[in-house]
């Protein structure tokens, strides 16, 4: 476990069973860490876990989780961009994709939606091998106006790449289309003159 345990205060552990740790000790390798066991560190740590038993937040991540990804689910049915919908308690991720039969990687779209939310001040992050999974995942405190919040936004986001992304199809349509035939009489060239008409000038 790490940073979330502190709230912003460094401070991490590993949680393992009495077997695994036994094992460890067998082998005669002494593991020491220079700020193990730090005491404000440790003080920290506790402080956090009191408030969030205190104000039980534990099963409030997994109420407003749940209405993040059915929130997650209705945006789906509205955007093709969206080729798949996944994630556990505030943990949900959204792959961003140009066609959902091939499910190919769409980075540029997902890559505009997060430049966008970010311009309305809302911090998400991009991911996986093809960088184009949107990941969601907020502080425990997180709430349902909050999750319409991100949802509109992101909404809003799909719509405008997908219009800048018509606009930019018609505009190269047009700009690829023939030019004006020069044959035609108004742009003929005219004939040559005779040697008769030479002559007489």
């Amino acid at each position: 476990m790490g940073k979330p345990m502190g709230n912003g205060h460094p401070v991490a552990c590993v949680v393992t069973t009495q077997e695994i740790a036994d094992s460890f000790m067998k082998t005669g390798v002494e593991y020491f860490n220079t700020y193990g066991g730090n005491p404000v560190s440790c003080a920290v740590a506790n402080a956090v876990f009191d408030v969030i038993e205190r104000e039980n937040l534990r099963e409030h991540a997994l109420v407003v989780g749940e209405y993040l990804l059915d929130s997650c689910h209705i945006l789906a049915k509205k955007h093709k961009c969206i080729g798949d919908v996944r994630g556990m308690g505030l943990f949900v991720g959204i792959d961003i994709v140009q066609d959902r039969d091939t499910r190919t990687p769409d980075k540029e779209c997902a890559q505009y939606a997060h430049r966008r939310l970010r311009e309305e001040h809302i911090l998400i992050s991009v991911d996986g091998p093809y960088n184009n999974i949107i990941k969601i995942k907020p502080p425990m405190i997180f709430t349902k106006e909050n999750v319409d919040e991100v949802i509109s936004t992101l909404d809003r986001a799909f719509k405008e790449y997908r219009h800048n992304k018509e606009m930019y199809a018609v505009n190269s349509s047009t700009k690829q289309q023939k030019p004006t035939d020069v044959s035609s009489k108004e742009h003929r060239p005219r004939k040559a003159l005779s040697e008769t008409q030479i002559k007489s000038i």
